[in-house]
């Protein structure tokens, strides 16, 4: 699997989410422009030590992205606030791309509009405009993976 930030703004968050793409083996495509530098201390404090163990590519944008995915392309599903199926009722694959938006607007509606069947939706309680975005990524990746059997993923026992 894939998780696609589209011009994502905040650099804890992107260290967050590479951290998460870390401990699943997903890997994280990034879509210009970004809000920060790939070098910036808080990204990288986010993600600690990890960022050696994620497979991340930038992309200059959303056409140089998809100019990057095989043919036929994996499915795409588009996560926001405005609507949508509930993500948990995806039946998501291995190649599947989770695209999330901005922090501060969500995905733009040129990108909405261009996909209207792939929208998803984290539920939420009413008054509340979203979740925080890396928050946001490790619920949906996690369901993805817990769908498939996680698969690679290693369970370890609780020490005695």
């Amino acid at each position: 699997m894939r998780v696609v930030l589209v011009e994502p703004e905040i650099p804890p968050n992107t260290g967050n989410i590479a951290r998460t793409c870390a401990a699943t083996h997903t890997a994280l495509d990034l879509i210009e422009p970004l809000g920060f530098s790939l070098s910036d201390r808080y990204l990288k404090r986010a993600g600690v030590d990890y960022w050696h163990l994620v497979s991340v590519r930038v992309h200059r944008s959303w056409s140089a992205f998809l100019d990057s995915l095989p043919n036929p392309p994996p499915p795409l599903w588009l996560f926001t606030a405005r609507g949508g199926v509930r993500y948990d009722t995806v039946a998501y694959g291995r190649g599947d791309c989770l695209v999330f938006g901005r922090e501060s607007t969500g995905l733009p509606e040129w990108l909405l509009e261009a996909y209207p069947h792939r929208w998803c939706q984290i539920p939420m309680a009413l008054g509340v405009r979203s979740l925080n975005l890396s928050n946001a990524v490790a619920v949906v990746v996690y369901e993805a993976l817990r769908q498939q059997g996680f698969p690679g993923l290693a369970v370890t026992s609780p020490e005695p």
